[in-house]
């Protein structure tokens, strides 16, 4: 589940976040059952006393079979006493204990060595709030997707239909080795709103996403060059690319042109591609201004390897804002 080192560390952040306030509230209850009732700590002391004498009657020698009974009788009491003390107050040992979010893991992210599911939920929500805050994620589903921008051009209500369906059966299938996607065409024509739409069905099954723009992508990359930093590093920006579930490049071909940038982008695709890991891009390029813009290392990469869908029509955005101008013309 690659969602990137610092989506990991945010989410064990705030499972350390709940655990120690979960534990300092039970120390304040349990402080206040004291208060109440005095002897209700001289007798949990002498509970922690009791079971560490079993260790000492262990190394001791003797009759240890019979000291072990005695301490376990002595024990037993000493529970019975405790349990009685809590009920005069209406309490029962759930109530002064923490109530960690997560019952299972008590809130640490991992049982028996494995990564719990809370832990795995969390970074799954923390990477929809971080892709929502780029991009209106929560705007661009299947269901907001509409065909009836399309309805004037027979051929391109037809292609568009088509898209939309592959798009929907895709993400219904989607798993971690899906094949990768191009979409290209025009501005204005869905590519973006159809693959966030993507992205979200991904979040949801709890695969790691990361959405970008290559013109983002290009500032992040020569930034990091020029600060030196390890490509080495798994938590610079080519290495988290290469490691998420889903890689997703928005408008390729938009950024400034750079040698060092599509070097990187094709390291980046080329190593995606070794790990059979899926990448879906958009551009308004068509395949003869992809093969003049970038490498052959590049364009090769995509054209033959990658599902590739052609959006046609007209820009949406233009016929959108008509559509409102004139709903307020009639208010």
């Amino acid at each position: 589940m690659g969602y990137g080192n610092k989506i990991y560390q945010s989410a064990m952040e705030e499972l350390t976040r709940r655990r120690q306030a979960a534990e300092s509230a039970a120390r304040d209850r349990l402080e206040d059952f004291y208060a109440r009732q005095p002897a209700a700590r001289e007798v949990k002391a002498a509970m922690a006393s009791n079971a560490a004498g079993a260790a000492k009657v262990v190394l001791s020698g003797g009759d240890v079979r019979s000291e072990l009974e005695k301490l376990k009788q002595r024990g037993a009491a000493l529970s019975v006493e405790y349990d009685r003390l809590l009920a005069k107050e209406g309490l029962t040992r759930a109530d002064v204990a923490p109530r960690y979010a997560c019952p299972h893991c008590r809130d640490t992210g991992f049982v028996d060595g494995r990564m719990c599911t809370c832990l795995k939920n969390l970074q799954r929500s923390l990477a929809y709030e971080k892709l929502n805050m780029d991009v209106p994620l929560e705007r661009c589903t299947f269901e907001a997707f509409s065909l009836e921008y399309y309805r004037d051009d027979p051929r391109a209500y037809r292609q568009m239909s088509g898209i939309l369906a592959a798009c929907k059966e895709y993400a219904a299938k989607f798993r971690a080795d899906s094949p990768s996607l191009l979409f290209w065409g025009g501005t204005g024509l869905g590519k973006t709103h159809l693959s966030l739409a993507i992205a979200q069905a991904a979040i949801e099954k709890g695969f790691g996403v990361i959405y970008s723009s290559v013109q983002s992508l290009a500032v992040a990359l020569e930034r990091e060059r020029f600060d030196r930093r390890s490509e080495e590093d798994p938590q610079d920006t080519g290495g988290q690319l290469v490691s998420c579930d889903l890689l997703i490049l928005d408008d390729l071909g938009a950024e400034f042109p750079s040698n060092y940038v599509n070097a990187s982008l094709a390291n980046i695709l080329n190593a995606r591609m070794l790990a059979n890991r899926p990448t879906l891009i958009s551009t308004n390029l068509n395949a003869e201004e992809l093969e003049k813009r970038y490498s052959p290392r590049v364009c090769s990469r995509i054209m033959g390897t990658y599902g590739k869908m052609e959006f046609l029509g007209r820009d949406i955005r233009i016929d959108r804002r008509k559509h409102q101008n004139a709903a307020r013309q009639n208010l």
